[in-house]
């Protein structure tokens, strides 16, 4: 049930909210985004193709992750592309765009973490990572985002690049309060 609530929150706020604004999140979701606005990639496909070298690494090295995280990617890539009409049904400003799927990708990404599922992608490098380190899980992830917004940065007007950085802030501080670091 918890990979069912997840999935469907961040699928609204990618399609509800960063979708409509051509704004970016982090990860191998974001470099999804940004084939699906240069070439019209389905989003949730493309993250699930993306995200198969990670799965096999889970599958070799850490099976729990890739059986927790699997069915998370399956589930989240089908919902992103179900849910993709929702880009023109909610007509907000940039900023409250921002905010709202920040807020509703991090809770999404946050309660799947808590209870050891992910989307796969680059959540399930973070898992890897913070484990490995003990870093707070949201901490890692809010650094792979930037580092993946940061390489788009030409590929963005600036007003985008801009909203796209807060975007993966609130996600990263949303996520890092659902999933406290005695919860790694």
């Amino acid at each position: 049930m918890v990979i069912f609530i997840g999935s469907l929150l961040i699928s609204i706020g990618i399609n509800g909210f960063l979708v409509p604004h051509h704004l970016l999140d982090g990860g191998i979701t974001g470099i999804a985004l940004i084939l699906h606005y240069y070439f019209g990639f389905p989003t949730g496909l493309t993250l699930f193709l993306l995200s198969i070298p990670l799965c096999i690494y889970a599958w070799i090295y850490e099976r729990t992750y890739f059986y927790n995280s699997f069915l998370g990617l399956v589930v989240t890539s089908i919902f992103i592309d179900r849910l993709a009409p929702l880009k023109t049904q909610f007509l907000l400003s940039a900023f409250t765009s921002v905010l709202l799927g920040g807020v509703f990708i991090g809770v999404g990404v946050g309660i799947m973490l808590l209870y050891k599922t992910s989307t796969g992608g680059t959540d399930l490098l973070a898992q890897f990572i913070s484990e490995t380190f003990s870093l707070n899980i949201g901490v890692v992830i809010f650094l792979i985002d930037g580092l993946i917004v940061t390489v788009a940065f030409n590929m963005l007007e600036l007003k985008a690049f801009i909203f796209s950085c807060f975007t993966i802030c609130i996600i990263g501080i949303i996520t890092s309060l659902i999933v406290k670091p005695s919860n790694n």
